[in-house]
C-alpha cells in the first residue's frame, strides 16, 4: 500500500504539478486510508469495495473529524483509485458512485483597515529583524501573498523599477503581482542594511533571511505574527494568511473587480476567490442588524 501512494504522490507531483504542502496533506490521508484498510483485513487495495469505502466514511464521521476534513480525505482517497484505474493496476474504482460530503462555509478572519495599520506599525526600532517583519507585513498586505510565496521569494524577485514582484505559486506557477511604494520602500529599507547584518557575509537566494543565515519558515513567521498581533492589540485569533484575506476583502470592499482579484491571488478557480464576496456579505449583514431600527 504505502508503494502505491508513493506512485500516485509521484502522479500528482509530476503531471498535476501539486505543491509540497498539498503533496504531504494527501499523504497523510491515504496513511488513515491504509490503517483503516489493514485494521479492516484489507492488504491488497486493488480488493477494496464499496463496503470498505462506506465503512471508512463511518469511520471518519466517528474519529469526530469535521465535515470539510471528510471531505479532504475521501478527495484522496478518490483520487487514488482513479489513478489505479488509469493505471491499469486495477479493472474498478470502488468510489465512482461516491459523492464527497457538504462543506460547511467557513469565512476567512480579516483585519479591518485599523487593524492592519496597527500591524503594519507594529515592527519598530532600529534592530534588522524590525526591518526584516515591516518588509514581510507590507509586501504581504500589498501583494496578497500566500505565506509559503513570501518566504519563498528570492532576492531579485521584488522589481522596484516597474513596482511589481514575481510570486511563485501552487503549481509551481509564476505570477505577477503590483506593489505598492510603501512596501517596496520597506524592502529597500530591508535589503540595504537588516539583511546583510543577519547574513554575516553569508549567501544567500531568499529574501527573507534570519540570523542564522538560513531562509525564514512558515512555522517561523507564524510565531513572528502572532507576538506582534498581541503588541498591536488585536484580539482576533489571526493566522499567516490573515493579511492574504484582508488584501481580497479589503479591495472587493472598494470596487475591485473578481476576476482582477483571482489573478493578483493566483487562484486557478474562481470560485474560490468568491469566498470574499460572502466575506462582505456576512459583513454587511452585521451592520444592518447593529444599526437598522428593526435590526
Amino acid at each position: 500500500m504505502q508503494k502505491l501512494i508513493d506512485l500516485y504522490k509521484n502522479y500528482l507531483s509530476v503531471e498535476k504539478g501539486l505543491a509540497r504542502n498539498t503533496l504531504e496533506s494527501y499523504a497523510r490521508d491515504l496513511k488513515k486510508y491504509a490503517g483503516f484498510l489493514k485494521k479492516s483485513g484489507v492488504d491488497d487495495p486493488r480488493l477494496v469495495g464499496r463496503v470498505e469505502i462506506r465503512g471508512f466514511l463511518a469511520f471518519l464521521r466517528e474519529s469526530g473529524l469535521s465535515s470539510a476534513s471528510c471531505a479532504r480525505t475521501l478527495v484522496a482517497v478518490k483520487g487514488l483509485h482513479r489513478f489505479m484505474l488509469i493505471e491499469k493496476i486495477a479493472d474498478k474504482d470502488p468510489t465512482e458512485a461516491l459523492e464527497s460530503p457538504k462543506r460547511g462555509l467557513k469565512l476567512p478572519v480579516f483585519l479591518t483597515p485599523d487593524e492592519v495599520d496597527r500591524l503594519l506599525a507594529a515592527p519598530s526600532g532600529d534592530t534588522p529583524e524590525a526591518a526584516r517583519d515591516k518588509a514581510m507585513f507590507e509586501i504581504l498586505y500589498a501583494a496578497g501573498l500566500r505565506v509559503s510565496e513570501l518566504v519563498g521569494l528570492g532576492a531579485g524577485d521584488v522589481e522596484f523599477e516597474v513596482g511589481y514582484l514575481k510570486a511563485f505559486g501552487k503549481g509551481s506557477k509564476y505570477r505577477v503581482v503590483p506593489l505598492n511604494d510603501t512596501a517596496m520602500d520597506a524592502v529597500k529599507v530591508y535589503m540595504a542594511k537588516a539583511r546583510l547584518e543577519m547574513l554575516k557575509g553569508r549567501a544567500s537566494g531568499l529574501m527573507f533571511v534570519t540570523r542564522r543565515g538560513g531562509g525564514m519558515t512558515r512555522q517561523g513567521f507564524w510565531k513572528i505574527i502572532k507576538r506582534y498581533a498581541k503588541k498591536a492589540g488585536i484580539e482576533k485569533e489571526i493566522s499567516p494568511h490573515s493579511l492574504r484575506h484582508s488584501f481580497a476583502t479589503h479591495l472587493l470592499d472598494r470596487g475591485a473587480d473578481l476576476r482582477s482579484v483571482q489573478a493578483m491571488l493566483g487562484h486557478v478557480d474562481i470560485s474560490t476567490t468568491q469566498i470574499y464576496t460572502h466575506v462582505e456579505t456576512a459583513r454587511l449583514k452585521k451592520i444592518h442588524k447593529e444599526h437598522h431600527p428593526r435590526g
